[in-house]
């Protein structure tokens, strides 16, 4: 059979953090592999720059396939609607389109693949560690660090956190601060909810660039981070070797760098006229299980992170 070719475009929805970047590369040693190029395009964490993008590749016709890292998992359906419509195969990561964030089913008809993890699966399993952690502490006085409250799928996440934290009456969310993705505005937003809230036995985020930020604030205000329970989301290498020095206490995996590999396997099928799996549950088909603490390490050595920061 002759040689694949073509180029699949990858709509990160920022190229600038590392959790893209891992994707990517998933995408593209899988692409190498089987014979297309590919691009990366830098959605800026703008939801209306991605829409437009998306529409514009397809006017240029340049792409033999579609990958998206969705900045608005429900705004962008049009967009996919009109990528279908012409026949490129199109698929989503780490969000399904649509407005059930829960569901990896096609709410769009046609999409090709969506691998990607169910935020409140993974959002109550985060919360309920932090419950077992406060089991014995009466007040525990919980921060929350959130990416940004404009994003659908955050807003579910935080929704989640509260939810099964105001079922027990000992646990008190003092704050819930905004790092948007990266570790500077989580510095400033921990350094700003320390000052008002000093007494902090927990952080519960999803997303390892936020400790990395939560913990230098804490540090700054003469905290040792090993006596916080502290949560993060990514199992980005800075969270694996954080937990394993006993300085972080858990990670939710998203496995970046799979995911984007198996995103690409099922574009190339597509492309090939081969077998299709539409839905990748990323809590299931990473290397390890997702949920990740000192325990899980411990029985997987090897495992280092998929990607940096």
């Amino acid at each position: 059979m002759a040689a694949a070719e073509g180029t699949i475009a990858y709509f990160a929805a920022t190229s600038q953090n590392g959790f893209n970047q891992a994707t990517y590369e998933g995408v593209q040693e899988v692409a190498a592999a089987r014979g297309y190029e590919t691009e990366i395009l830098d959605g800026q964490f703008d939801a209306a720059l991605q829409y437009s993008q998306i529409e514009d590749a397809l006017a240029a016709g340049k792409y033999v396939g579609m990958i998206v890292a969705p900045n608005d998992s429900v705004g962008v359906a049009g967009a996919f609607e009109q990528v279908i419509a012409e026949g490129v195969p199109i698929g989503t990561v780490l969000f399904p389109i649509g407005p059930n964030l829960n569901s990896l089913d096609p709410q769009v008809e046609g999409i090709t693949v969506t691998a990607a993890s169910p935020p409140v699966p993974g959002a109550t399993a985060q919360a309920e560690s932090v419950v077992d952690f406060c089991a014995d502490k009466d007040p525990c006085n919980v921060v929350i660090m959130i990416g940004a409250k404009i994003f659908p799928f955050d807003n579910l996440r935080l929704e989640t956190f509260q939810s099964v934290l105001a079922k027990h009456e000992n646990i008190k969310v003092v704050a819930v601060g905004e790092g948007y993705y990266s570790p500077d505005p989580s510095l400033k937003a921990m350094t700003d909810i320390l000052q008002a809230n000093p007494d902090v036995d927990a952080v519960l985020s999803n997303a390892d660039q936020h400790l990395a930020g939560v913990e230098i604030a804490l540090e700054a205000a003469g905290m040792n981070p090993a006596d916080l329970y502290l949560s993060g989301g990514g199992a980005a290498a800075i969270a694996i070797s954080a937990i394993r020095e006993g300085r972080w206490d858990s990670t939710l995996a998203y496995f970046p760098k799979t995911m984007g590999a198996l995103a690409m396997e099922q574009i190339a099928n597509a492309i090939e006229g081969k077998p299709v799996t539409q839905a990748i549950n990323m809590d299931e088909a990473g290397p390890i299980e997702a949920m990740i603490d000192a325990a899980v390490l411990e029985a997987n050595p090897d495992f280092t992170g998929e990607w940096e920061q």
